[in-house]
């Protein structure tokens, strides 16, 4: 079956500041939907609650995977439930090689994978040169020494291992050369089209990564609220204009 992921009115609020102040969105596995929208504008924390990040305090409304409200669940509970996200600045875990850790979280979501040891090294290798990725790098601590780049390429490529049924890719664009923007965005395109597809919130301030992409919907934040949603067209606008005219006419 496939998943709808559904926010209905939700409110939160950290340290006792209002941050989301009434989002409704339904995204359907098999969409494409980016999220756009100036700094402070609520979008990180959107992405962080949708996951269970425990600093933020819930108000109002709920989150919903199938009908099946999910807004007090664990966040192990919500990966096991097809929900993934990518860490806009991705933390390094010391003493944990990356393809250990690329190995136990793909084995998690298929155990009864039937790859050899050996087999798995090569797949994981072929993804990582998808990426552009140095494969020396699945030796190293998760993170560790690793430029800015380097991070957001590995949060891809356990994205692309993993295969999430809906996925929140936040500001992966963001601190990317060119060169770096289109092997993950091709990285990207690749795993949200392969079947079966995938449902996508991607983050981002800009259309640049965009035109790589295909989204279906184009949605703008500001404010701790979504104010207006149309289609690519809208992206391209915002590059152009900045997003004052929307406050205007709003």
């Amino acid at each position: 079956m496939a998943l709808t992921l559904e926010l209905r009115d939700l409110h939160a609020e950290i340290e006792g500041k209002e941050i989301l102040k009434g989002i409704t969105l339904r995204i359907e596995q098999g969409q494409f939907h980016a999220l756009m929208g100036p700094n402070g504008s609520g979008k990180t924390t959107l992405s962080r609650v949708i996951m269970g990040d425990r600093r933020y305090k819930i108000t109002g409304g709920g989150i919903f995977l199938n009908g099946e409200e999910i807004t007090n669940l664990p966040t192990y509970e919500r990966a096991r439930r097809g929900l993934f996200l990518t860490f806009q600045n991705p933390v390094e875990l010391q003493g944990v090689k990356l393809f250990t850790f690329l190995r136990s979280s793909y084995l998690v979501h298929y155990p009864n994978d039937g790859r050899s040891f050996q087999e798995f090294i090569t797949y994981v290798q072929s993804k990582a040169r998808l990426l552009n990725m140095d494969t020396t790098l699945l030796s190293r601590g998760v993170n560790e020494g690793f430029s800015g780049g380097e991070r957001k390429k590995a949060e891809i490529l356990q994205m692309s291992l993993i295969k999430p049924r809906i996925a929140i890719v936040d500001e992966i664009d963001s601190g990317l050369d060119v060169d770096a923007l289109e092997a993950v965005a091709k990285s990207l395109k690749d795993t949200i089209y392969s079947e079966p597809r995938m449902g996508v919130l991607l983050i981002t301030h800009y259309q640049r990564i965009l035109k790589y992409l295909s989204p279906d919907i184009v949605h703008v934040m500001i404010d701790g609220k979504i104010i207006m949603s149309g289609d690519y067209s809208l992206a391209l606008k915002i590059e152009e204009k900045g997003y004052e005219w929307i406050r205007e006419i709003k």
